[in-house]
């Protein structure tokens, strides 16, 4: 496939570099270039430079360069053809095909993407005018999300009705399978053609140049619906891992002020625009993924965690210290009001809620003060043991300075020499550090580990933080942990499907009867009852020990278990013990 030579002049002359990197890079004027911090290789001090009057960029680190042709294809991962495609979409040029015409993949993905814009406006559409949209209209209206927040937003309404989406898609000219494809509608049991949002408030997602891909949506007061939100599966246009919500939105004032602020939904995003703080985004249904850090990286370098407490604490300490090193970012925790998050703020008390991204914590101070927090200081015993466990804590950091430094706060706060605790850190004790829990099953389809195989595979992220190894005892559960490990590593596919393909026998049919049961309960509840039960059998294994350190540990553990039930401190505590077990579970296990 060809263009014209003159219209691939036409689409250069019409387009400025500057503009088109600034969507992906920070930029700033420096003499006759701008320069920025290479999106193509991690570095420290910008070296990646461009040229408005060549229209050419040059990176004199890894040596990347080329035209604004070349930028596009390779921070996009497509080909030319495409690169001008997209370019000259943007600068409204139509294109004159020498041979064959589009590629049938780009042709498709026209197709798609069209489907999904001519979705998004039809159901806000819906929303601003039709008369059963009222409902959604008040619901919205008392949340603060009315007039022009839905319309920026371009929230929408799904009526309930059967095939009102599907049949007006049609009518424009788009076929039952492109609709399929991106998660609108689907073929019923009679054959015909069923929307898949019913009854919902509807949240487009868009990717970070605007192009809509997916959906989120709401049932509103009063649904029967079990499901409170219903998200699009992923597609061949959307990736969960690679998708921000809000990033179209908030990329502009995340490169201004070099910060994004990272929340959990919808709303929370929404809540911070209101309160003019426009740098907030949203995972879509996922935790943070190296693919999302690698997006805003592009953006910024400092990443702000806006999530409630527990969930914040709850972040794989080894990835995010990984990531900051990798990508030269600074991952820092917005602590926010008990029992508030950006939402609620963002009505009631927006003042606060910008006050709460100003005086984010470095995510070691976040967890460190957690722990402090959490345990008592009445006696030496319980400052030896905050010192333990603060330990473990600070330890988990790379750097050996950062360590030192904040034993030194710890060695003060419970009167040890700060010599001595400096010196823990400088060799980072000898207590590993627990890796992010993944997902195991068990034999007895009524047990506890069963329910937590069930729930991994049906909502991951609920349940995923709060597992270890050592939660899981007879050996197919462990076998299932060591299987899901490696099958959540793979970006390609869903993780049922990727687990499967490389099961042992028992492990696929333990798989496949967790990824069917009907289970309906809260998966913390059953992260603690698992780590309750695994304590306590570790516990009883450990029979004969002389070592001092380990007695008083062991004991300290025993007292942690009764603070496990406490909404409080529930939370740390299971971290606490998730430590100690990770530690000691391994001596233990059968």
């Amino acid at each position: 496939m060809g263009f014209v030579e003159e219209d691939i002049e036409r689409v250069r002359a019409a387009t400025s570099i500057v503009e088109v990197i600034q969507g992906y890079v920070a930029l700033r004027k420096a003499g006759r270039n701008w320069v920025g911090l290479c999106p193509f290789h991690a570095e420290k001090s910008g070296s990646f430079n461009v040229r408005e009057e060549t229209s050419r960029y040059k990176c004199f680190g890894c040596q990347a360069a080329g035209d604004v042709f070349t930028f596009v294809q390779e921070i996009e991962h497509i080909d030319f053809p495409a690169s001008v495609e997209k370019l000259a979409a943007r600068s409204n040029i139509t294109l004159t095909y020498t041979t064959g015409g589009e590629g049938q993949d780009r042709s498709r993905r026209k197709q798609l993407l069209g489907a999904m814009e001519s979705a998004v406006e039809w159901y806000h559409q819906r929303l601003l005018k039709s008369p059963d949209a009222r409902s959604a209209r008040e619901y919205l209206r008392d949340r603060g999300l009315a007039g022009d927040v839905a319309r920026q937003f371009r929230l929408g309404y799904a009526p309930d009705e059967w095939d009102a989406l599907s049949s007006y898609l049609t009518e424009q000219g788009f076929k039952a399978d492109v609709l399929s494809d991106v998660g609108l509608a689907f073929t019923n049991k009679s054959n015909r053609l069923q929307d898949s949002f019913r009854a919902r408030i509807m949240f487009p997602i868009f990717s970070d140049n605007g192009d809509a891909v997916a959906f989120g949506g709401r049932i509103l007061p009063g649904s029967t619906d079990p499901a409170k939100y219903k998200n699009s599966a992923e597609t061949k246009i959307y990736f969960k891992s690679k998708t921000l919500y809000g990033m179209n939105w908030a990329k502009s004032d995340v490169v201004k002020d070099d910060q994004v602020i990272v929340c959990e939904g919808y709303t929370d995003v929404i809540g911070f625009h209101r309160s003019g703080v426009p740098r907030a985004v949203a995972t879509c249904g996922t935790s943070l993924t190296e693919e999302h850090v690698r997006m805003m990286k592009r953006f910024a370098t400092k990443v702000v965690l806006a999530f409630d407490a527990d969930k914040a604490g709850q972040g794989a300490a080894e990835k995010f210290y990984a990531w900051e090193e990798k990508y030269q970012v600074r991952v820092s925790v917005a602590r926010f009001p008990d029992g508030k998050d950006p939402g609620d703020l963002a009505s009631s008390d927006p003042q606060a809620l910008a006050l709460a991204i100003k005086d984010a914590v470095p995510f070691l101070r976040f967890r460190l003060d957690r722990v402090i927090a959490a345990q008592p200081q009445r006696t030496p015993e319980d400052r030896a043991r905050l010192a333990s466990l603060a330990m473990q804590v600070i330890n988990e950091h790379p750097d050996v300075n950062v360590r030192k430094l904040y034993a030194g706060e710890v060695a003060t706060i419970v009167g040890l020499p700060v010599a001595d605790l400096a010196r823990l850190a400088e060799r980072r004790s000898t207590q590993p550090v627990i890796s992010p829990p993944i997902p195991r099953a068990s034999g007895d389809s009524d047990s506890a580990e069963f329910i937590a195989i069930a729930l991994l595979l049906q909502t991951w992220d609920a349940i995923a933080p709060w597992l270890i190894e050592d939660l899981f005892y007879s050996e197919i559960p462990r076998r299932a942990f060591l299987n899901l490990a490696h099958a959540a590593e793979v970006e390609q596919g869903s993780l049922l499907n990727n687990a499967l393909a490389s099961a042992d026998p028992e492990v696929r049919e333990l798989l496949e009867r967790a990824a069917v049961a009907d289970i309906d309960i809260d998966p913390p509840s059953v992260a603690l009852s698992l780590i309750a039960v695994g304590v306590r059998r570790t516990l009883s294994q450990r029979t004969g020990i002389v070592d001092p350190v380990e007695i008083l540990e062991d004991r300290a553990a025993r007292l942690e278990l009764e603070k496990l039930d406490d909404p409080k401190t529930g939370f740390v505590t299971a971290e606490s013990l998730l430590r100690w077990l990770g530690i000691r579970g391994t001596t233990t296990r059968g």
